[in-house]
This record gives C-alpha cells, sequence and structure tokens, in this order.
C-alpha cells in the first residue's frame, strides 16, 4: 500500500531513504532539512514500505498584489512504479495542501517534449495551458558539486 503525505520540519529523514528516480541526485541532509524548516516549501511524497518512491514539490509565492500562489517545481516517481497514478495522487495532495495554506491558485512548467508529464496535468481538473508562455533560465553561478 502507498502512503501519500506532506512532509513537515520533523520529517527530513524520511527522505533519507528514497529511491533511485525520484530525485535528480542523492537527497542532501542538510538541504533536506533547511527546506522542510522553510514554512513555504512543501513536499508530499509516496511511501511505499519505508521507501520514497514519489514525490511533488513546490514553493508558496508572496507578492504585493496578489494574493498567496503555489510554485510546483518538480514531480517524480521511480521507473518501477510510474503508470499507478501515484504522481496524479501527489499532485493532488499538494493542491489540496494548497487550498487548506491559502494559496488562490498553483502554477508549473514542463518540456515541449515531456508528453508523460503533459498528460498527468492535463488530466488534473480544473487545468488550463498557457501556450503564451516563454521560458527563460538564467545561470548565476557555478553549479554546486554533488558532494
Amino acid at each position: 500500500m502507498i502512503e501519500i503525505r506532506i512532509l513537515g520540519p520533523s520529517d527530513s529523514a524520511v527522505l533519507e531513504r528514497a529511491a533511485e528516480g525520484v530525485f535528480d541526485g542523492p537527497v542532501h541532509p542538510a538541504a533536506a532539512d533547511e527546506f522542510l524548516s522553510d514554512a513555504r516549501h512543501h513536499i508530499a511524497v509516496a511511501i511505499e514500505a519505508g521507501e520514497v518512491v514519489g514525490m511533488a514539490s513546490a514553493v508558496d509565492t508572496l507578492h504585493p498584489d496578489k494574493l498567496p500562489q503555489l510554485f510546483i517545481n518538480e514531480v517524480g516517481v521511480a521507473p518501477a512504479h510510474r503508470r499507478q497514478g501515484i504522481a496524479r495522487r501527489l499532485m493532488a495532495a499538494l493542491l489540496e495542501h494548497a487550498r487548506q495554506i491559502g494559496c488562490t491558485q498553483a502554477w508549473l512548467a514542463t518540456g515541449a517534449d515531456n508528453a508523460a508529464a503533459q498528460a498527468l496535468y492535463a488530466s488534473i481538473p480544473g487545468a488550463e495551458i498557457d501556450e503564451n508562455v516563454v521560458h527563460y533560465t538564467f545561470r548565476t553561478g557555478e553549479k554546486p558539486s554533488a558532494e
């Protein structure tokens, strides 16, 4: 049975047992502690037999002329657990969490060539595609090492 839950500040040990492919690389304990201790950072995880097999991370944002919004940063599911509805359950948990903390909308971006992600996001009730968005990336320093 797969449990979906939103992690809190005391849950960093949960992230120590993540299946390969859930995150882009290994979880750094100090970064996990910092992420979970920041009230604006949020992560929903899928846990099976004590192992994280999926996650969806986000940050809520404020701006002087807008009500709080949730930016969904990343969704990842271990390869052996894909196509089982886990990502959809993680998104549902994260969107419900956004409602509970007062966010008026949630948004994300994905690659034009990522058909699986596009199918997932399009399947979520209320999803709207904004085809007028152009995504820019700005490098602001050296990429940190994986140490």
